[in-house]
């Protein structure tokens, strides 16, 4: 259980390096102190994607570095720390072993606890951050439309360590299908913010593209069968001429996703009978989702929690603070690296 008044306090040293950012974070229950990432996107994007191994060899060498800068940055020294938390997984083993070592070695060094971190579940408390410029938010049960890489879920999180997914994505996960559009359209990876910025000058309804599993009751996702048709208009017409025709696209495109996502929260927010709704992971960042999920709040009477762009993306602070909620409501046990664990296993529940 978490406190009466929703907040945690413990001081918590994060580090997250599941995929291919390297990060460190000193938080305070859901206040970040400092919050240090170290991003590996010029190492990648010649290649379209991430390599597993380069990742890793880069964790190695960033790792340390990054975390003397989150204790420099937050004005604080080892001894002051309560816990270290590390994500355990979901991610690259190679990327997730680093951070696990490299935590494993402070709590030893200093008697301190450690607390393994969902991936996932770090990303549910990013809507609780707060820092110098915006208060830290109280735990307050809500639906999660978390669209995070590989991941696009929809999500009723009734308190920490209760969460039940109700609707996944079957086949491409939206930003997955961000990405290979991107690589399609040669505007290089990656691809999310690329499709975004060129989004805004476009039009929407220039191309007719399927929003999949629309008409279906179920809360699931497809996002395959969009990006299918994104190559068929690039085959049938030939690749945009003009930056009208590929803002066009992208708009057309994005309009298409944004509207399934939305439509599926809706639904969802109907089924549950939650009035609050959070979206965070990466995709969280995509000003169109952003704007339709402010619309979709005011039209329809719900509270849209929108996560401060910082933290939306793959850091070390929302991983602290899941840790710093579970530190404080006693849960203790050991690290678990894994590569692909549902956030609703029960390994990662509470009772």
């Amino acid at each position: 259980m978490l406190p009466q008044a929703g907040f945690v306090t413990s001081r918590v040293l994060a580090i997250e390096s599941s995929c291919d950012e390297t990060a460190a974070a000193v938080v305070e229950g859901n206040r970040v102190l400092s919050s240090v990432v170290r991003s590996q996107i010029e190492v990648h994007e010649k290649f379209g994607g991430v390599v597993p191994e380069l990742a890793s060899r880069h964790h190695l060498g960033a790792v340390v570095p990054v975390v003397d800068e989150a204790l420099s940055a937050a004005g604080v020294e080892l001894p002051s720390i309560d816990a270290f938390a590390v994500t355990e997984g979901p991610g690259l083993m190679g990327a997730l072993l680093v951070g696990v070592q490299m935590a494993r070695g402070l709590a030893l060094a200093t008697d301190r606890p450690l607390v393994g971190v969902h991936h996932m579940e770090g990303h549910l408390w990013s809507a609780f951050l707060g820092d110098d410029t915006r208060p830290a938010r109280p735990f307050v049960p809500h639906l999660a439309l978390l669209v995070s890489g590989g991941h696009t879920e929809l999500v009723d999180v009734a308190g920490l360590g209760r969460y039940e997914i109700l609707g996944a994505t079957r086949d491409d996960a939206a930003g997955e299908a961000y990405d290979k559009v991107a690589k399609m359209l040669g505007l290089g990876y990656p691809g999310g913010p690329a499709i975004d910025r060129l989004a805004a000058e476009g039009c929407g309804t220039a191309v007719k593209l399927p929003r999949a599993m629309a008409d279906r009751p179920t809360l699931d996702f497809s996002f395959s069968g969009l990006k299918t048709a994104v190559r068929v208009h690039v085959d049938r017409t030939g690749s945009p001429d003009s930056r009208q025709a590929l803002a066009d696209l992208c708009a057309s495109f994005q309009a298409a996703v944004v509207d399934v996502l939305v439509l599926k929260a809706l639904r969802a927010l109907r089924q549950t009978g939650r009035d609050r709704l959070h979206i965070v992971g990466g995709v969280a960042a995509n000003r169109g989702l952003r704007e339709a999920a402010a619309q979709a709040a005011t039209q329809h009477g719900f509270t849209f929690e929108a996560v401060p762009m910082r933290y939306c993306g793959d850091n070390a602070a929302m991983i602290g603070a899941a840790a710093a909620a579970r530190f404080d409501a006693g849960v203790r046990r050991d690290v678990d690296v894994h590569t692909s664990l549902p956030i609703d296993d029960a390994r990662m529940l509470l009772p």
